[in-house]
């Protein structure tokens, strides 16, 4: 709730403003504007908000932030306003507009400040009522530089002179402090509403995406067979060269593991019986690697789940300044729908959230650049040399990027998933199917005058790609 006439009456009451030098003005947010001000030896500051719901005026005991670059509307009030003295102060009747009268040198500017919901404004003036500039440009209303402020007229008594009263605000203190601390209190609440609900947010994308990961991943494991039977087969062309001729294309042979009937083993007829059992040696260790690396990709996510339902759980204990500054930190450094980086570097590169797209293959992160601007940002501040680029061959499309992770190879489930979405999103799109070239981000240069992210790749690879419409679904569901 803003404060009313009578409460605003109080607050002027008290500050010591006829007299006092304005020695700096700040914008430590666009609907907040503080004067720092100066008299008789005793510095204060002014703070108005012109925000709804909290519409006010009073002493503020916080140094206010200043951005950099200044605001449009702050650097004209500092080439103004500054060294100049507060020549008069005071409340339209009961309109909830303050004026203040400020002389610096010749010059005589009057400030305007309309604290109504709706139609919150600062305005100033010369002494006629030409409008020099405002807070808030409202060609509708004619409140824009050159345009004629009219102070409406005011109502001293009305047929209710007791239906507004000024509020005790509880503590200590004057009433400027009393009015400052219950603001504050309202306005932390409400960004730990924000906060909490953006974070809520976040992380419930996150578990969607680590969720749908661990599903891709399981099912592939569950896919993956048996691999010790492989391993079988190559010991049984060992223990059966005798009866291999060459040329022959299949072995049967007893299994006494399994007192079954004879296995039927494929062979190559151009290898020797010895490198026929090789290469299900060979196919076996492969398989043995993969599920290998399959567990630990899915004990990553596992612990990444964990991670992310114990930030859930701690949300709610932010209630506190400086948990909810930590928290804020925490947003601002990972952006929205972001995931920590895991390193230094990662954090730095991350601290703004990536342009563009983002999926998730197992535990690696796709990123896709629509447009040449996208392109570009991803190149310059979201990649690095050992992460893999792809793009379809020979057609306008988007630049995909495979985010790496440290001591893993990407796989080819990850190289499948952002070649689909590469001609997905290509000109290739329409025929289904096409080439995709890739390489390591380390091996792309910049073309010599081209367009901003144009590349020329070295090193590249080719993938010929069929477009697979249930991997797209899996990947485009769960982005």
């Amino acid at each position: 709730m803003s404060l009313n006439w009578r409460e605003i009456d109080r607050v002027l009451a008290e500050l010591p403003l006829e007299g006092a030098f304005v020695r700096q003005v700040y914008q430590p947010g666009h609907p907040v504007l503080v004067l720092e001000l100066y008299r008789q030896g005793v510095n204060f500051r002014l703070l108005f908000c012109f925000a709804a719901p909290h519409l006010r005026l009073h002493s503020s005991s916080v140094r206010p932030a200043n951005p950099s670059p200044a605001p449009r509307f702050v650097s004209f009030l500092r080439s103004h306003l500054r060294d100049g003295r507060i020549m008069a102060s005071s409340q339209l009747g009961r309109e909830r507009i303050v004026r203040l009268e400020v002389a610096r040198g010749e010059e005589r500017l009057l400030l305007w400040a309309r604290l109504w919901g709706g139609a919150a404004n600062l305005i100033v003036t010369d002494p006629e009522g030409r409008i020099l500039d405002a807070l808030y440009r409202r060609p509708g209303r004619g409140e824009v530089s050159g345009g004629w402020f009219q102070p409406p007229p005011t109502v001293e008594e009305g047929p209710n002179p007791d239906r507004f009263q000024a509020r005790e605000f509880p503590g200590e203190g004057t009433y400027n402090e009393r009015v400052e601390r219950h603001y504050a209190g309202l306005e932390l609440a409400r960004e730990r509403e924000r906060l909490l609900a953006s974070a809520g947010s976040r992380l419930e994308r996150r578990e969607n995406r680590i969720l749908a990961g661990l599903e891709t991943l399981r099912k592939r494991l569950e896919n993956q067979g048996e691999p010790s039977q492989l391993r079988r087969c190559g010991e049984l062309i060992l223990a059966n060269l005798h009866a291999v001729k060459p040329g022959d294309r299949w072995l049967s042979a007893e299994d006494y593991e399994s007192l079954g009937p004879p296995l039927r083993i494929e062979l190559d007829p151009r290898l020797s019986p010895a490198q026929n059992a090789e290469g299900y040696f060979r196919r076996y260790r492969r398989a043995m690697a993969g599920l290998d690396r399959l567990g630990e990709d899915i004990e990553a996510l596992e612990r990444e789940l964990e991670a992310v339902r114990r930030e859930k759980d701690s949300l709610e204990k932010a209630d506190d300044p400086t948990a909810l500054a930590a928290l804020q930190a925490r947003e601002l450094a990972l952006g929205k729908g972001g995931a920590p980086a895991t390193t230094k570097a990662g954090r730095q590169r991350e601290a703004a959230q990536a342009p563009g797209l983002e999926f998730r293959s197992g535990p690696f992160r796709l990123l896709v650049g629509r447009s040449a601007a996208e392109n570009d940002a991803l190149l310059r501040r979201h990649v690095r040399g050992n992460d893999t680029w792809l793009h379809a061959r020979d057609v306008p499309g988007a630049y995909v990027f495979i985010r790496s992770l440290p001591g893993k190879s990407v796989p080819l489930e990850a190289l499948l998933d952002a070649a689909n979405l590469a001609l997905h999103y290509s000109k290739a799109r329409g025929s289904g199917k096409g080439d995709v070239y890739y390489t390591q981000v380390k091996y792309l240069r910049r073309a010599r005058g081209g367009a901003p992210g144009l590349v020329l790749p070295t090193q590249e690879k080719n993938l010929h790609v069929r477009l697979d419409p249930q991997r797209l679904a899996r990947l485009l569901g769960a982005s």
